[in-house]
């Protein structure tokens, strides 16, 4: 990481504070302010286990939970590239809400009632996550205010009405729609005319959340070992520099790394994400900016951003900013999360054009960080029974809650494929085992993404100046290629 002295105010008159003023890149702010636990020892050569996860974020963190929980004697190893939550886990915007990738797409493979069952998973999982950071006694900074998008353009102000309309439909009769009145009464962002919220989110402390989890795993007797990447999986096997894990289920749970594993760089696209946190901001800017109740916060701009306010009073804020690496280099272990310089003036210029008191913050962090886009932007868990070989991700930036209900799914598919048990409501529901196709080669693949989200940044702009209330075409046309 790159040291920074931020003794100073860093302001200058009405002046943007100096980027020098802003630790970026190497870990995220929440592991900055946390701390990096002492680092776990790798595998130290051949092992064998009955469950071997690979990957030691959320995903693969809760899955061991509750295995171990549901079945005490089994010898579960997770083995993590870095350390536990270097990747997304620890890089998020800290929002755990209901949303899932690809529901409407499984409404359309499945029936309307099977995605309103993962609909309702979804919203359940919020409280579920809640509901054991308080029995294991993880305090992750949670406060639960639900989640707020808000609509600033005739444009979004439609897709606003058109979503919240379909979130009704899918079973969330305890979301709110607001004016813009009612919408400044929660938080008053500038030139906001809608908002949409739902009590189904939470502000959360990423890094606090998975080492946390990490420590709780390791009560239950579960083995991690870090610093151990892993190059291969086959049936049976995971293969790393230090040695091979033998198990009879082996579980991918690499998100935005599974293009570093052999055969997989085509799998799921590393899709990067950038955020910034602020210095704490005084009483007297949060008294213009009101957002008492701590909701995470959103906009449905097409490129849209990610905030929340976090504990010590700061605002954190995320958006794509350089949206993927050529040939899936952001997922290399190691690879540097330096954020471009003009990537940190994106965000700061998204912050104060949303709170205009705020141009003169001083911005303390600013990091990047990849995560998991399948092809067809649906999310998946599955277990191939023939082979033993499971999986889950693909959450497209919504895996804070959704890692938990991939890996009690990807626990009750184990179970039932082992005679423990049979079906359970979670392994019938319909991303079960959803079948994906590969993205497409290089420089297809990185033509395709820099050019979708070049439209989708035009026609932000093009919406800004208009009193139209439908999306701009070029919007269109790029959701329909992206297969968004």
């Amino acid at each position: 990481m790159t040291s920074a002295n931020n003794g100073g105010s860093g302001r200058r008159g009405g002046d943007a504070p100096s980027h020098d003023s802003t630790s970026n890149g190497g870990i995220s702010f929440w592991y900055a302010r946390d701390g990096i636990p002492a680092p776990r020892e790798p595998l130290p050569g051949d092992a064998s286990a009955d469950v071997c996860v690979v990957g030691g974020g959320y995903t693969g963190l809760w899955t061991a939970y509750y295995l171990k929980k549901a079945v005490p004697f089994l010898n579960i190893t997770v083995l993590e590239g870095k350390f536990c939550g270097y990747g997304a886990s620890g890089r998020n915007g800290g929002w755990l809400y209901n949303g899932v990738a690809g529901r409407d797409r499984y409404a359309k493979l499945h029936g309307h009632e099977s995605a309103v069952r993962l609909q309702q998973a979804m919203n359940d999982t919020v409280a579920e996550v809640i509901r054991v950071a308080d029995e294991e006694k993880i305090d992750a900074d949670i406060h639960r205010g639900g989640v707020l998008e808000v609509a600033r353009t005739p444009a979004q102000l439609a897709r606003l009405k058109a979503f919240h309309a379909v979130e009704l439909a899918f079973g969330e009769t305890d979301r709110t729609l607001h004016g813009a009145r009612e919408t400044a009464e929660r938080v008053r962002v500038t030139g906001a005319v809608g908002s949409s919220w739902t009590p189904h989110g939470a502000r959360l402390h990423p890094v606090k959340l998975v080492k946390g989890l990490a420590a709780a795993v390791e009560a239950l007797g579960v083995t991690i070992h870090e610093s151990t990447p892993v190059t291969e999986i086959k049936p049976k096997h995971a293969i790393t520099p230090y040695g091979t894990v033998r198990a009879p289920y082996i579980l991918r749970c690499t998100e935005g790394f599974t293009a570093t594993l052999k055969g997989a760089r085509r799998a799921w696209l590393p899709m990067n994400s950038s955020m910034i946190a602020t210095e704490p901001l005084p009483a007297e800017i949060w008294d213009t900016l009101g957002w008492d109740g701590r909701e995470t916060l959103g906009d449905m701009a097409h490129t849209y951003m990610y905030a929340q306010r976090t504990a010590d009073d700061r605002i954190a804020l995320g958006g794509r900013g350089h949206p993927y690496r050529y040939a899936s280099k952001a997922a290399r272990l190691g690879h540097p999360s330096r954020t471009e310089p003009a990537t940190i003036e994106a965000l700061r210029d998204i912050l104060v054009d949303f709170f205009p008191t705020t141009a003169g913050v001083r911005i303390d962090h600013a990091w990047s960080g990849v995560l998991g886009v399948p092809r067809d932007w649906c999310a998946t868990v599955a277990l191939d029974r023939t082979t033993g070989l499971g999986w889950a991700g693909g959450y497209v930036g919504s895996g804070v809650a959704t890692t938990n209900l991939a890996a009690r799914t990807l626990r009750d598919l184990i179970q039932q494929d082992s005679g423990q048990s049979g079906p359970t409501d979670l392994t019938t529901l319909p991303w079960v085992n959803h079948k994906v196709r590969k993205w497409e080669p290089e420089p297809f693949r990185w033509l395709g993404v820099h050019s979708m989200y070049a439209a989708y940044r035009t026609a932000d702009r093009e919406e800004s100046t208009t009193s139209a209330p439908e999306s701009h075409p070029i919007a269109r046309v790029a959701n329909r290629v992206s297969g968004r």
